[in-house]
């Protein structure tokens, strides 16, 4: 058996100390929704390990789609060469995608999505003719990872990379999107949040090469549902100015919010897209940086007509065969019906957590639940329970959340509530 005390001196895990790591559960194998620990104890997986395994862990799909792409190819560089699996995978979502939106650059996680995305938009600025357009603007509460740039677009103050201080840099923010999800709109750009975003846009948009935001819900930032309303707000005040919209569908991709993609709620198209996550169904890391043929085209008149970005498993064959059953499992339809279902769930089992003086808010959107409470979580006591209960949970600060593989039954969603309205209900 693998030496935990090593592990524990030695190994990182995220956003931990290594003098305190607190503690960690051994996984020996993961099938459907469940996770098993080394003694046995078995766990529903409510995280789909941070939101990635849609259809379940070890899919038998997915498992053969990678098993049969092992047997030929596991990697080649894509400089200079290709292979059937990118090809296939590109097919499959410009299928998906809005017309137009079909320029497809790989990665190997989303953070480098993110990155990829902002070095596009200046790129196709400079292409433009704008070479002053380098900034961007973003939204407060959001999240778009944890390398260099992408963390620079976080929440300056209450985002998990406040601390670096003025080492990272200062981006444009305007406040959050105010108005629910599930809200009345209203159309007053004072009272909606859109009437920042054209005050940013007006004074200092000459400056501005993109505008970057998850749509409809913030992940790591906040759990926010946003209106759909803002989002197409935003989408016709970047056309007005001139800037580049970027939408990061990195965690809200491929059906989590109930649409296929969560700009589909607004009906809005950006002109560069970053996917994630979910893509493989949680096979493995791999992210796209998808672009219009416009911005594609701005780039190519640029004076660097190449596009400054290249990974060194950029377009590995296992991560698209893997994405490719994942996309064809998605086509089939079953999550049509499983994330409504799941959302209902959700909203039943959740919602005696409202009647608690601990918590602020309970909000679900597809399959998202969101216990938010007014004081932070005791992250070891939530651990120790998660064992016993056998449902895992992740909670961060304030926020106590799930977000379970589609193909959970109504059993284990009532499994999942009655941990969380527990932890809730803690004094």
């Amino acid at each position: 058996m693998a030496d935990l005390a090593f592990e524990r001196a030695h190994l990182w895990h995220p956003y931990s100390s290594m003098r305190d790591p607190g503690p960690v559960h051994m996984v020996r194998s993961a099938e459907g929704v469940w996770l098993e620990l080394a003694d046995g104890t078995r766990m529903i997986d409510a995280m789909s390990s941070w939101w990635c395994a849609a259809h379940g862990h070890r899919h038998p799909r997915l498992v053969a789609a990678v098993a049969a792409q092992l047997e030929c190819l596991p990697h080649v560089m894509f400089g200079g060469l290709t292979h059937a699996p990118a090809i296939a995978l590109a097919e499959r979502l410009t299928g998906l995608l809005p017309d137009g939106l079909d320029r497809i650059f790989y990665s190997d996680s989303g953070s480098v999505a993110v990155e990829v995305a902002l070095k596009m938009a200046i790129q196709a600025q400079l292409g433009r003719g704008h070479a002053d357009r380098t900034a961007i603007a973003t939204a407060r509460g959001g999240y778009h990872g944890d390398t260099w740039k992408a963390m620079s677009l976080c929440d300056p103050q209450t985002g998990m990379h406040s601390h670096f201080g003025a080492a990272v840099q200062i981006q444009h923010f305007v406040p959050r999107p105010p108005i629910a999800f599930d809200a009345d709109w209203i159309d007053d750009p004072a009272r909606n949040g859109l009437g920042p975003v054209e005050d940013l846009f007006a004074e200092r948009g000459a400056g501005i090469a993109a505008f970057i935001v998850e749509p409809v819900v913030q992940g790591a930032g906040g759990m926010w549902f946003s209106h759909p309303q803002w989002l197409a707000g935003v989408r016709a005040l970047c056309d007005r100015y001139g800037v580049l919209l970027i939408l990061d569908e990195i965690a809200t991709g491929f059906g989590r919010t109930g649409a296929l993609f969560a700009m589909e709620h607004a009906g809005v198209t950006p002109d560069i897209l970053c996917l994630g996550k979910a893509m493989t169904g949680g096979m493995m890391s791999f992210a796209a940086t998808i672009a219009s043929r416009q911005v594609a085209e701005a780039i190519a008149d640029g004076p660097m007509p190449a596009l400054m970005h290249g990974p060194t498993f950029m377009g590995n064959p296992l991560a698209c065969a893997a994405s490719c059953a994942s996309l064809d499992l998605l086509a089939e339809g079953a999550w049509l019906r499983q994330v409504p279902a799941v959302e209902g769930w959700l909203r039943r089992g959740l919602a005696p957590a409202r009647e608690f003086a601990g918590v602020r808010d309970v909000r679900v959107l597809g399959a998202i639940g969101v216990i938010e409470l007014h004081r932070p979580l005791d992250m070891i006591r939530v651990h120790a329970v998660c064992r016993d209960r056998g449902v895992w949970l992740r909670p961060f600060g304030r926020l106590l959340y799930c977000m379970p593989p589609f193909v959970v039954t109504a059993g284990d969603v009532a499994r999942i509530c009655e941990v969380m309205v527990e932890i809730a209900g803690w004094p």
